[in-house]
């Protein structure tokens, strides 16, 4: 292939590409403050900032991670981060300092902290568990090689004695920490590449859990499932909605049975949330669309161009610098 023809194909290319462009948006102006900083690194459970802090769940911590270290998630005690050389982190909250540097030899993925036990996956698919007063491993286990994964990928989940691994081959292994020997694993869905776990939680006894193409429920009624091509998933109450890749809000009830639908045609999600009887999702252009619980009603708000990744703390949209409250926009 020639070279001017390549380029004419990759301009012709670009130039098809859609947008969603709203009839009509109204400024979300009396909701934005500013906070400063911008993400430069994200992960399912926080980001990392460019002055070297990190934003969490529980909102902004100007507690430094260290040079080359991305945040990975945190507890009330704990700060766990990790660097690429596969350094993980453990920050002591209340003394400010690192408290150990554990070396587990390859990046991690993921990871979660409870009751001073961290689990967490590392990019060659393996899984671990590591107890920080033994200052010790108590598992770790690789499961199958995988050659691509989508890069929002799912935190390990603690349910009592148990964690649930978010496995980067379509998986979830069911590890329980007192006996981790007898691990259990759930099948999402096989395909060979970009099927890492991207979400997982759970309401009441229900588990949640989502590749890019399957959704799955885990609870007293057994195991459901639900195919889509998945951008994000949001949890209100025991309401599911579902963000997909086409542009469409679905609303799943516990057996994963749709309830309602709307389509924003073109729409690409980068972040989504549901509370307090509203739905929230912001296309990568900067479109945030709120929404009723049952989906039927809507308004589509402008906050400019989306520059930086953007990450939803509670209540709070973070975006290039701006925090937005959720709670002044509404849907009317």
């Amino acid at each position: 292939m020639s070279g001017s023809l390549a380029i004419a194909l990759l301009v012709s290319g670009c130039s098809s590409k859609k947008y969603f462009e709203p009839e009509k948006t109204f400024s979300a102006a009396n909701a934005e403050h500013a906070y400063g900083e911008n993400i430069i690194d994200l992960s399912r459970d926080g980001g990392t900032l460019d002055n070297g802090s990190y934003l969490s769940k529980s909102g902004v911590n100007s507690l430094p991670l260290g040079e080359s270290y991305r945040f990975l998630n945190e507890n009330s005690a704990y700060v766990l981060a990790s660097n690429p050389e596969g350094l993980l982190k453990i920050i002591d909250k209340k003394r400010k300092k690192v408290l150990r540097i554990v070396s587990l030899h390859t990046p991690v993925v993921s990871a979660s902290i409870k009751n001073g036990v961290i689990a967490y996956i590392l990019n060659n698919n393996t899984f671990g568990v590591y107890n920080i007063k033994q200052n010790k491993k108590m598992i770790e286990s690789r499961s199958e090689k995988v050659f691509a994964i989508d890069t929002r990928a799912a935190s390990p989940m603690f349910i009592e004695n148990l964690v649930v691994m978010p496995m980067l081959d379509g998986k979830l292994i069911i590890v329980n920490i007192n006996n981790p020997e007898n691990a259990k694993v759930v099948y999402i869905s096989s395909e060979k590449a970009f099927n890492n776990v991207i979400y997982l939680s759970r309401f009441g006894n229900t588990m949640v859990a989502a590749t890019p193409h399957r959704l799955i429920t885990l609870g007293n009624s057994g195991k459901k499932e639900y195919q889509a091509n998945i951008s994000e998933v949001a949890i209100n109450k025991d309401n599911i909605y579902l963000f997909t890749k086409e542009g469409k809000i679905i609303l799943l009830n516990a057996n994963l049975k749709a309830q309602s639908a709307r389509k924003f045609k073109f729409a690409h999600y980068s972040v989504a949330t549901a509370f307090d009887g509203k739905v929230y999702a912001l296309d990568q252009h900067g479109s945030l669309i709120v929404l009723n619980a049952t989906l039927t009603k809507s308004k589509v708000y402008d906050l400019g161009s989306v520059d930086k990744p953007a990450f939803i703390s509670g209540t709070t949209l973070y975006k290039d610098g701006d925090m937005i409250d959720l709670t002044q926009l509404g849907y009317e």
